[in-house]
């Protein structure tokens, strides 16, 4: 296995434009977060929002994942969630995605909770897993460049303060949920599924978000299920992109094998139908 890429390195080749590409984690398994992580993905987000993990699942799928040699995120509750960030971090993960950000004062608080004074109020304390390798002065010294701290966009109210949003100095990435975007912006109402997601209203929130961070030379990302836009986004200038997560990924392989077997069992004339399930 190479070297593994410090943060700062990391985040310096999704800002010259080097794919990295994920999988959100929502199953709290420290064994599917590391078998996950030897599967070739750049990346692995442990979903602590949405996924029923608490701190010692959370600290399992951490070294679960460092075991396999991906880079780790772990979505916290929001930027008011300093002990989840605090945890996140001193658990050994790379970065925090901070989900439900409106306002530049937000994406400050979310920016202090996870730098070292001066540049914030993270609390020190040794030892703990992130300073094992390299030790207290070590990690501490470098953990500011090194963490990745990433904002979800996800509100219309995001878009509307965007500008000041990506201005905000410790900011890395700005994350697109497309989902939760479009539910604020009422396009769950006015179109049909899933017009919404090419409808001209999300193109131009988009585009605002594209602008903002170009300007202020932060990383864009987002949440996909599946791949059949991944090469759409590339082109509009998302490097860091999910592609969907492990329960969808379990749904979706057991869905096809699923389909093969319905067609062999007919084809042998020993038909055999699925039960619903929840692709259908």
């Amino acid at each position: 296995m190479s070297e593994a890429l410090t943060g700062a390195e990391f985040k310096k080749q999704l800002r010259e434009g080097k794919p990295k590409m994920g999988l959100f984690l929502n199953s709290h398994s420290p064994t599917v977060a590391e078998q996950l992580a030897h599967s070739g993905y750049d990346w692995l987000l442990v979903d602590t929002q949405h996924g029923p993990m608490g701190f010692l699942e959370l600290s399992g799928m951490l070294a679960g994942i460092a075991n396999g040699g991906a880079k780790s995120m772990v979505r916290v509750a929001g930027y008011h969630d300093r002990g989840g960030i605090q945890q996140a971090l001193d658990m050994g993960s790379d970065g925090v995605l901070v989900p439900y950000i409106n306002t530049a004062a937000e994406a400050r608080q979310a920016v202090s909770c996870a730098r070292y004074p001066t540049a914030g109020t993270r609390s020190v304390y040794f030892p703990q897993r992130s300073m094992n390798r390299a030790g207290l002065l070590g990690y501490a010294g470098s953990a500011n460049e090194n963490v990745i701290l990433a904002l979800q966009v996800e509100t219309a109210d995001c878009i509307k303060n965007i500008d000041e949003i990506a201005a905000v100095p410790g900011v890395d990435l700005l994350f697109l949920g497309q989902n939760d975007l479009c539910m604020s912006m009422g396009l769950y109402e006015k179109y049909k599924f899933p017009d919404m997601y090419t409808s001209p209203e999300l193109a131009a929130a988009t585009d605002k978000l594209k602008a903002a961070a170009k300007k202020n030379n932060v990383i864009l990302g987002l949440f996909l299920f599946g791949t059949a836009r991944v090469g759409e986004f590339l082109e509009k200038g998302f490097p860091f992109i999910s592609i969907g997560n492990d329960l969808h990924h379990i749904l979706t392989q057991a869905g096809a094998y699923v389909k093969d077997m319905e067609g062999v069992s007919k084809e042998k004339g020993k038909p055999w139908t699925r039960r619903p399930s929840a692709l259908i």
